[in-house]
C-alpha cells in the first residue's frame, strides 16, 4: 500500500510539472505586506492561477511555509509584494534571495520610494536607487492625476513585451543601471521625468536639484528603469519593479488620459510570464560531432580533418506545455579553442530540420585538447552554453604520405645536386688521366 501510494504521488508529480505553464514550475510564493489588499491585485493573480500556477500566500513576518527546507527551495517562483515592509521572517534576507537564483527559482519583486532591505537587494544586481523619499515625478502629458501618476510609454523593441502594448501607469520609484550586460531593461522613465522629493516645490529647481545629486541627469531622463530583469548564469530570472501599484486592479482598470484603456494588465502578464520562464525559454537538448562521412564520434581526431558539429535546440511552448525544435537564431557561433579560439564559424540552422543547427569545418593544423564551445547569450533570451572536449593528435608514422606535394622543389634539387655531382666526379676523373699520357709521350 504504501509503494502505491508513492507511486501516485510520484506520478501526480510528473503530470503536474508535464503541464505546467513554465518551464521551471508551477509553484508560486507570494509574500504581501499586510497593507496591501490581495483583492486590489485580482486581475494579475488570477490571470496567474488561470495559466496553470498554484499560489501560497503568506506574510513577510511569518514562518511558514519556509522557502527552503535543508537548502532545497521550496518553491519555483517567489513574489515579494512587500515594498514597504522593513523587516522579514529569519529566512528571507538578500542573501537567502541571492541563493535562490543560485537554485534556479526565479523572483519578482517590487520597490518603493523608502529605503527598506529589498532596496539593498537590488544593489546587487548593478540597480543604482535614488536617494529615499524620492520618487519619479513628472508633468507631461496634461491630466488630473498627481505628477507622481505617470503616464509611461511602453518600449516596442522588447521582445519579453507583446507588440503594440498602450502606455502604462506607474507610480514608484525609479533606479539607474550600472553596466552588467545581464540587466534587461523592461521599461523606462519617460525623457521628462526626473526624481524629486514632491512635497517640496516639484518645478525646475527640483530638476535642477534632481540633476545635482545624481550628477550628468542621473535622475533624470529616459536612462532610468522603471522595470528591469536581471539573467543569471544559470538561467534564473528576476524582475524588479519600482512599484507595486503598477500590477493592480486600479491601474489596470484606469484609462489613460487619451480615454483609451492602459496597457496594465498585458504589461504585467508579459512581466510574469518572462520572469516565470514561460517565454523565451531555450535549451540545448543535445550536440553531435563526428568526420564527415561518419556518425560516430572519434577518440580523437587528426590534424586538418573535416569535422561535422551539430546542435539540437529546443524553445519551451507554454501554451502546450512542451519543449519544440526552435530554428530561430541566425547568428549563433561555434569556437573550436585551445586556451584561444582557433576556429570561430557561424552555426548556422539547417533547412527543413527543425531545431537542428550544423557546420562542417577543418580542424587546425596545430594537435592539442581542443573544445567544441557554444556560448549565445542575448537579451531576454535564456543563454545557452555547451562545452564538448576533443583532442586533435598528429597523423601515426604510418599515415603521412610517401612523397609531399609541397617538397617538390627539395626533391628535385637533391637529385639535379646528386646527378651534376656524379658527371663532374666522373669528367674530372677521366679527363685528368688523359692529360697525364700526353704530357709521358711529349717527354720520351
Amino acid at each position: 500500500m504504501r509503494l502505491l501510494s508513492s507511486a501516485l504521488v510520484t506520478l501526480l508529480a510528473f503530470a503536474r510539472l508535464s503541464f505546467a505553464a513554465s518551464s521551471s514550475g508551477d509553484s508560486v510564493l507570494v509574500l504581501l505586506d499586510p497593507s496591501l489588499d490581495k483583492e486590489n491585485y485580482s486581475i494579475f493573480f488570477d490571470g496567474l492561477e488561470k495559466r496553470g500556477y498554484n499560489l501560497t500566500f503568506r506574510a513577510p513576518k511569518d514562518a511558514s511555509p519556509a522557502i527552503t527546507d535543508y537548502g532545497v527551495p521550496n518553491f519555483d517562483h517567489v513574489i515579494l509584494f512587500a515594498p514597504e515592509t522593513k523587516s522579514y521572517a529569519q529566512d528571507i534576507t538578500p542573501q537567502s534571495l541571492v541563493g535562490l537564483l543560485s537554485e534556479q527559482t526565479n523572483l519578482l519583486i517590487a520597490l518603493s520610494p523608502k529605503q527598506t532591505p529589498l532596496t539593498s537587494l537590488a544593489t546587487e544586481f548593478s540597480l543604482v536607487p535614488p536617494p529615499p523619499e524620492t520618487p519619479l515625478i513628472s508633468f507631461h502629458p496634461a491630466r488630473s492625476e498627481p505628477p507622481t501618476i505617470i503616464p509611461v510609454p511602453v518600449l516596442s523593441s522588447s521582445p519579453i513585451l507583446t507588440p503594440g502594448i498602450p502606455p502604462v501607469w506607474f507610480s514608484g520609484a525609479p533606479h539607474a543601471l550600472g553596466n552588467t550586460p545581464m540587466l534587461i531593461p523592461i521599461l523606462r522613465a519617460p525623457a521628462e521625468s526626473f526624481a524629486a522629493d514632491p512635497t517640496e516645490n516639484s518645478g525646475a529647481d527640483a530638476l535642477v536639484d534632481a540633476t545635482e545629486k545624481g550628477g550628468e541627469g542621473l535622475w533624470a531622463g529616459s536612462q532610468m528603469g522603471l522595470v528591469t530583469g536581471f539573467q543569471t548564469n544559470v538561467n534564473s530570472r528576476v524582475v524588479f519593479a519600482g512599484g507595486v501599484q503598477l500590477f493592480s486592479d486600479e491601474y489596470a482598470r484606469k484609462e489613460l488620459p487619451s480615454g483609451t484603456p492602459s496597457g496594465n494588465s498585458q504589461f504585467a502578464r508579459d512581466v510574469a510570464a518572462w520572469v516565470f520562464q514561460e517565454k523565451l525559454a531555450l535549451r540545448i537538448d543535445g550536440v553531435e560531432h563526428h568526420r564527415v562521412n561518419q556518425t560516430e564520434a572519434p577518440e580523437m581526431y587528426t590534424i586538418n580533418d573535416e569535422i561535422v558539429y551539430t546542435a539540437h535546440i529546443s524553445s519551451y511552448d507554454s501554451k502546450t506545455s512542451t519543449w519544440k525544435p526552435y530554428s530561430g537564431i541566425d547568428d549563433l557561433q561555434l569556437e573550436f579553442t585551445m586556451l584561444d579560439p582557433h576556429i570561430r564559424t557561424s552555426l548556422p540552422p539547417v533547412p527543413g530540420s527543425p531545431g537542428t543547427y550544423q557546420v562542417q569545418f577543418r580542424a587546425p593544423d596545430r594537435h592539442g585538447v581542443f573544445k567544441f564551445v557554444l556560448n549565445w547569450k542575448r537579451k531576454g533570451y535564456s543563454y545557452l552554453s555547451s562545452s564538448t572536449t576533443a583532442p586533435v593528435v598528429p597523423p601515426r608514422h604510418d599515415e603521412y604520405p610517401r612523397f609531399l606535394s609541397a617538397a617538390w622543389p627539395y626533391y628535385t634539387g637533391a637529385i639535379s645536386t646528386s646527378v651534376g655531382f656524379f658527371l663532374f666526379a666522373a669528367l674530372w676523373l677521366a679527363g685528368d688521366v688523359k692529360g697525364e699520357r700526353k704530357k709521358g709521350s711529349k717527354a720520351e
